[in-house]
């Protein structure tokens, strides 16, 4: 694996702080934020510097139950040749669910949702990550993600899940230390008995991020600093293997330069502290499988005691000189019944948490109540970045009103869309904003809806009704 060295991830926000940013090997950019045809002043600087610069995805949904959508995978291979990437990397997360599947509206979450460790959800990815691969120009790596819930029934860990993953495709993986701490405070997950199950070696880089805890909660926020038990697994993974390439993550909140450089320095830190450990066991790496194989893969029939149950993984990617060759083939791709089954779960879990619906049997309610209103107050925040005359016009009463708006409202396309159907939602209904907030709102609105919306729409309606005001 192409070595990286030490990372930020690149941000509008923050593009000068990062130029001048001494120590700087590489950037990650998110793919769906940079257009192929007119990148960013800032990036073709870095890369004429030498810079290397990954797209990361987050839209892709390769945990979802469809296959991956043609239009994204094209996408993201353009951003990939265009920044000249040595790869590209997205999550093993879905984001929507619903539809054909389900016969059911599609739902968008506008987040990353985790799937369930099973033997059906674990053969659906592996083929939407072959999928992805084929249609890519260079390498993938795909990135385990924080959760506030856990889905009931799981049949494998986290690492044995990831473990899996790698040697069945061929993938890399993208380890955030950050979310196994999440997973950790959330879902009482061990970050040591994960780093114990990865295939070390399929580790294409590191993700360093800081969040908060509120009424026992682990928020992985990328706003806040990062806090030293993320950089004590970080030194934890790196004391186990060489890592190929760490990077920042800062989303919001963006602190002064001089900040970002300390947190960097602690991440340097944190990475020589495990070299130097690992350099005292005579310069042998830990076993990417300590323990989890010893008297050979477990049975088909015991949900949690293997890694997958589907036969023992071989020597690919993930596979490495410390696991024995496979006992059986590989298993076959999923049947559509085993996509239908995931399709159902997902969907239903989604609907709990944009469409109040009832809570799935088997889940915290608690929790995904928690989700669901994190989930509503992303949405907000969002909005509120792609459409930042809508704070401007309802003040202090924006985000009250959207989060109850979202409580009953899906979001059915992109954010955009988001603050479009908001904003038609607030001039419908009997919302407070009166006088000179609800005309400058109107005004909003049929400024960004089109000069002539379909008239067999509700979109339509509101805007023949308004411009009759």
């Amino acid at each position: 694996m192409r070595r990286l060295g030490t990372g930020i991830g690149w941000r509008p926000e923050i593009a000068d702080t990062v130029e001048r940013m001494p120590g700087i090997d590489w950037v990650e950019a998110v793919a769906e934020n940079v257009c192929p045809g007119h990148l960013p002043d800032s990036l073709l600087r870095l890369r004429e510097r030498g810079v290397t610069v990954v797209p990361h995805g987050v839209s892709l949904g390769l945990g979802g139950a469809e296959r991956p959508d043609a239009g994204r995978l094209t996408a993201l291979a353009e951003r990939a040749e265009v920044l000249g990437s040595p790869l590209v990397t997205e999550h093993i997360a879905f984001v929507r669910a619903g539809g054909p599947l389900t016969a059911s509206p599609r739902l968008e979450a506008g987040h990353l949702l985790p799937v369930p460790r099973t033997r059906d959800a674990l053969r659906v990815l592996c083929e939407n990550v072959r999928i992805a691969q084929d249609a890519l120009p260079v390498p993938l790596a795909v990135e385990n993600i924080a959760a506030l819930v856990a889905w009931p029934g799981e049949e494998m860990t986290e690492g044995q899940f990831l473990y899996e993953l790698a040697d069945r495709t061929g993938v890399r993986l993208l380890i955030d230390v950050a979310n196994l701490h999440t997973n950790h405070v959330n879902r009482g997950e061990e970050p040591v008995k994960a780093l114990a199950e990865l295939p070390l070696e399929a580790i294409a880089y590191v993700h360093v991020a800081g969040g908060f805890e509120r009424d026992g909660v682990w928020h992985d926020s990328h706003a806040h600093p990062v806090p030293g038990p993320v950089l004590d697994i970080l030194t934890d993974l790196a004391s186990r293997t060489a890592l190929p390439g760490v990077l920042l993550e800062r989303d919001e909140n963006f602190p002064g330069p001089g900040e970002l450089e300390r947190e960097l320095d602690a991440v340097r830190e944190a990475v020589g502290t495990g070299a130097t450990a690992r350099g005292t066991t005579d310069g042998r790496e830990r076993p990417a499988r300590e323990g989890t194989r010893s008297g050979g893969a477990a049975s088909e029939g015991a949900p949690g005691e293997g890694a997958g149950g589907e036969g023992a993984p071989g020597e690919g990617a993930g596979g490495g000189g410390s696991v024995p060759p496979a006992a059986e083939a590989a298993p076959a791709a999923p049947d559509e019944a085993a996509r239908q089954r995931l399709a159902l779960a997902e969907a239903a879990l989604l609907s709990a948490l944009v469409a109040g619906t009832p809570v799935p049997e088997g889940f915290d309610r608690v929790r995904l109540g928690v989700q669901a209103r994190a989930l509503a107050a992303k949405r907000a925040d969002v909005v509120a970045k792609v459409a930042p005359e809508l704070p401007l016009i309802l003040g202090s009463g924006y985000r009250t009103a959207f989060v109850a708006y979202a409580q009953g409202h899906p979001m059915r396309g992109g954010y955009r869309q988001d603050a479009l159907d908001f904003a038609e939602e607030l001039l419908m209904g009997a919302h407070p904003a009166q006088g000179r907030a609800r005309r400058e709102l109107r005004r909003w609105w049929l400024d960004r809806s089109g000069p002539a919306p379909r008239p067999a729409s509700r979109l339509g309606q509101v805007g023949r009704s308004l411009i009759r005001r």
